[in-house]
């Protein structure tokens, strides 16, 4: 969904918790203010209190602000020096992404409990389909009333649901739902809830996008609608045009797909300040090399291409990559990769993001490891292993290899990509 605009707060009964549901198969469930709901749900005394989740150093960006946070204007993406000044009195925490996935796990769980067709999209929000899942819960309204209650009761965390059709209208029902809401779009009423909705609303339709179409004199879903096809494909492209128009007359056959597959797996930093010293770049590298492959380890996936992203100073970024001879879901063969990718960048200047990224991704058990010509038969791949059991009972945090310095506090992203 464009991000340039926000939905308003359903008040229409035509779109309520009590509408049509028929032929509404799709639900969209998006959890509220995730990161901050599950820090408050461990730390009861912040309830009632602004909490913003995100990098705290200067160049930290917020990942997630409680609705008492939002109230002063807090928003996610929004760098934190900002925040701090619009909500000063808000308590600001670094994320923890153990405790969010194991948070979005056990929500995962009650979905499935549902229906089996279940397509997440990030840890805090996914598609259902719960055609199959009337005879046992019934229609999907009540379908997502109980879902409501079980995340609720169980997790003692909210989430937002939108019931409709399709799951571009589903995915615009939670968002006007929010917070802790239940919103259903009947079929027979699409279009008139899409058209009164402003252009940014659309997938694909950013700031500037928007900027463009309201040149054009069309700031609303309905006046895209029922522009000429030409005017759009002059302004936006061909493709972009096409897009847009069905999803302003509410065509979107997609359907929900439990087998979504990761493109790439990556995760980066930004440094408090910019660096240039060599070896702080090298133990951060190998840091992020090694969170990868932890983390496609975990989601039973090797990739063939490794990936080095560094942004300079000025905001420049330059983007290397490498193909290996055998996948690989070991870190430290991951780091070897970039650390050569970044000598041979040689970018002779301070750097404020640098990160490692997984491509061309399958799963580990169809693709057999090679054993290299006088490599020992245990190494690397046993010891990074090793160290992910230790973590499993102990926590990340208090293990790593030999040869793994800490990274220094800066704040560290986590990237994963879908098709």
């Amino acid at each position: 969904m464009g991000r340039s605009q926000s939905l308003p707060r359903g008040g229409d009964p035509r779109f309520g918790p009590d509408a049509d549901d028929t032929g509404c198969p799709v639900l969209h469930v998006d959890m509220d203010a995730f990161f901050a709901s599950v820090e408050v749900r461990r730390r009861p005394e912040l309830r009632g209190r602004p909490v913003v989740v995100g990098g705290l150093g200067p160049r930290g960006v917020v990942s997630s602000a409680s609705y008492e946070a939002r109230r002063y204007g807090v928003r996610s993406a929004m760098p934190m020096m900002r925040a701090r000044a619009l909500c000063p009195q808000a308590v600001f925490l670094p994320p923890d992404f153990t405790a969010y996935s194991a948070a979005s796990r056990a929500v995962m769980r009650v979905f499935r409990d549902v229906t089996p067709l279940v397509e997440p999209l990030s840890l805090d929000e996914a598609f259902l389909d719960v055609a199959g899942a009337r005879r046992l819960f019934g229609a999907p309204a009540v379908i997502a009333r109980l879902i409501r209650e079980r995340v609720a009761t169980e997790q003692r965390l909210t989430c937002s649901v939108g019931v409709a059709p399709s799951k571009f209208v589903a995915k615009l029902g939670s968002t006007r739902a929010k917070p802790d809401g239940l919103l259903v779009v009947p079929a027979a009423r699409v279009l008139d809830f899409l058209h009164p909705l402003p252009v940014g609303a659309l997938w694909g339709v950013g700031e500037r996008s928007a900027e463009t179409l309201r040149r054009l004199g069309l700031s609303t879903v309905g006046d895209l609608a029922r522009a000429p096809y030409g005017m759009l494909r002059h302004a936006l492209g061909d493709a972009a045009a096409r897009h847009l128009h069905e999803l302003a007359w509410g065509r979107d056959p997609r359907r929900v797909s439990p087998e979504q597959v990761d493109k790439s797996i990556g995760a980066e930093v930004t440094f408090d300040a910019d660096v240039a010293d060599p070896q702080e770049i090298r133990r951060t590298l190998l840091g992020l090399a090694e969170k990868v492959g932890a983390r496609l380890r975990r989601s039973g996936q090797v990739g063939r291409t490794v990936a080095l992203k560094v942004r300079m100073a000025d905001f420049r970024t330059v983007s290397r990559s490498r193909t290996l001879g055998v996948p690989t879901d070991v870190g430290r063969e991951m780091f070897d990769t970039a650390w050569a990718l970044y000598t041979a960048l040689d970018p002779g200047e301070p750097i404020r993001l640098v990160g490692v990224r997984a491509e061309g991704l399958s799963a580990a058990g169809d693709t057999p490891r090679q054993l290299a010509l006088g490599a020992p038969e245990r190494g690397w791949r046993e010891a990074e292993a090793a160290a992910d059991a230790a973590a499993a009972r102990f926590g990340r945090s208090v293990i790593g290899p030999a040869s793994l310095l800490r990274v220094p506090d800066q704040r560290l992203e986590e990237n994963q990509s879908r098709p």
